[in-house]
C-alpha cells in the first residue's frame, strides 16, 4: 500500500515527464488497477514488456524526485503552513481573551490565507 501511495504522489508531480507508454502503464496499473496482462493487451506489448516499462517508469519518477525534490518541498511547505495555522489559532484565542478585535481579525485573515494555500496546493497536484 505504501508504494502505491508513493508512486501515486510521484506520478501526480512528474507523470507528464514520462514517455507516453510509461505514463499509460503507470496510470493503468496504479490508478485503474489493471493486471500486467490487461495492460499488455491495451498497449499491445507482452506482460514482460509491461513489467519492464513499469519498472523503468517507477525508476524515472524516483530519479525526478531525487533531482528536483518537488514532493519533498511540497510536504515541507505543507507542514509549515499547518504550523502557521496552529499559531494563528493560538493568537486568535489570546486576542479574544484580551478583547483585541483587530488582532483576532488579523489571525482569522492569516488562517484564511493559509487554508487557501493548502487548498490550491491540493488542486495543483
Amino acid at each position: 500500500m505504501e508504494k502505491l501511495v508513493e508512486i501515486g504522489i510521484l506520478f501526480d508531480f512528474y507523470g507528464k515527464l514520462l514517455s507516453e507508454r510509461q505514463y499509460l502503464a503507470i496510470e493503468l496499473y496504479y490508478l485503474h488497477d489493471l493486471s500486467l496482462g490487461e495492460i499488455g493487451e491495451e498497449l499491445n506489448i507482452s506482460r514482460q514488456g509491461v513489467y519492464d516499462t513499469l519498472k523503468r517508469a517507477e525508476n524515472r519518477l524516483y530519479e525526478y524526485e531525487d533531482t528536483l525534490g518537488l514532493v519533498k518541498k511540497f510536504t515541507f511547505n505543507k507542514e509549515k503552513i499547518k504550523t502557521i495555522l496552529k499559531y494563528s489559532h493560538e493568537i486568535e484565542s489570546v486576542a479574544k481573551s484580551i478583547n483585541s478585535e483587530k488582532c483576532e481579525n488579523n489571525a482569522k485573515c492569516i488562517q484564511m490565507i493559509a487554508l487557501e494555500i493548502l487548498e490550491n496546493d491540493q488542486e495543483g497536484m
